[in-house]
């Protein structure tokens, strides 16, 4: 089958499409022929390996000392069950299916075939959702709807979405919005239209505007690109209010834990299937809506990872295979 495979650390020019041997579900696994895959920011990071200080050496054991250890990239993708192992009983051959294939490492769907654990798995409606709107679910939707559960956004808060336009803030926006809550977005002002369309009340471009002294105060500001900081913002943040980040602040975290009233949440989205299927019915629904910007063959992967790394997607890019 072909792959994209990342032989080494360093710019999109290490990605190359090579014939790799087709994989072979086990017991619990299925075999799927993947239709469309993504290219995320957390990708490219692995690629380039761009981490802190701090990091590099624990991370270098991790992902691979000298070139990742699982070259092939990619966490999410859709497509069609063409096989499946013994032990799997929710779902057969033929089945239209999309999810992911979380960690920490490169997750193998840019891909003509991954196998995936039944478990890590949501069957599709293709009258409802395509391949594409499917395949950017994952990721985006469950890391933003993890934050905002962990934040109990609901009607009476006032949330400031810092990098709206992303992929995880695309996802921010609506279900802050679908949680009650009134909404304002920061990006850039070419991307206002379409953050508007997603429900914010208000948008803000970061680069004319400086949301910490507008003197307004919200009771959640959702980093959603790791740009900011709690030290930045805090004076934007109500008495009790909370700062979600994606980035990994440990030592702020806790010295906020123990000097103020103001609450930092980091982390990831726990492996909860439910959460997907949760997604998919305000998919479904018309509640939600995944947004993607461009959509590249595998073929183009270098051009897409290139694109990626510009750091302007608006919101999701997609990888078409079959």
């Amino acid at each position: 089958m072909k792959a994209i495979v990342c032989s080494k650390y360093g710019p999109p020019e290490v990605l190359k499409l090579k014939e790799v041997i087709k994989p072979k579900p086990r017991n619990n696994e299925a075999l799927i022929k993947v239709y469309a895959s993504t290219v995320t920011t957390g990708d490219c990071r692995i690629r380039r390996f761009d981490f802190a200080k701090w990091f590099w050496l624990p991370g270098r054991i991790i992902f691979g000392l000298t070139k990742p250890r699982k070259n092939i990239p990619g966490w999410e993708l859709s497509g069609e069950i063409e096989s499946v192992g013994k032990d799997v009983k929710r779902f057969k051959k033929g089945d239209k299916v999309f999810g992911y294939n979380k960690g920490i490492s490169f997750g193998g769907t840019n891909a003509e075939y991954k196998c995936l654990s039944e478990d890590r798995l949501v069957s599709i409606d293709l009258t409802k959702m395509s391949y594409e709107e499917a395949a950017v679910l994952p990721i985006g939707g469950l890391t933003a709807l993890h934050f905002l559960r962990k934040a109990n956004t609901k009607t009476e808060h006032k949330v400031l979405i810092y990098g709206a336009s992303g992929s995880v803030g695309t996802y921010a926006v609506q279900l802050a919005k679908y949680f009650g809550a009134e909404v304002t977005g920061v990006c850039s002002s070419k991307n206002f239209e379409i953050v508007r369309s997603l429900g914010a009340d208000e948008v803000i471009d970061y680069s004319k505007e400086d949301f910490t002294k507008n003197g307004q105060t919200y009771d959640i500001i959702f980093d959603t690109v790791s740009k900011i900081s709690f030290s930045y913002c805090k004076s934007s943040l109500k008495q009790k209010g909370i700062y979600l980040t994606v980035d990994w602040p440990f030592l702020q975290v806790l010295w906020t834990s123990m000097t103020s009233n103001k609450k930092i949440i980091i982390g990831m989205a726990p492996d909860k299937i439910e959460d997907l299927k949760y997604l998919k019915d305000l998919v479904e629904k018309k509640k939600i809506k995944p947004v993607i910007d461009k959509t590249y063959p595998l073929e183009q992967a270098v051009e897409a990872y290139r694109y990626v790394d510009k750091g302007h997607k608006k919101g999701n890019l997609v990888i078409t295979i079959f």
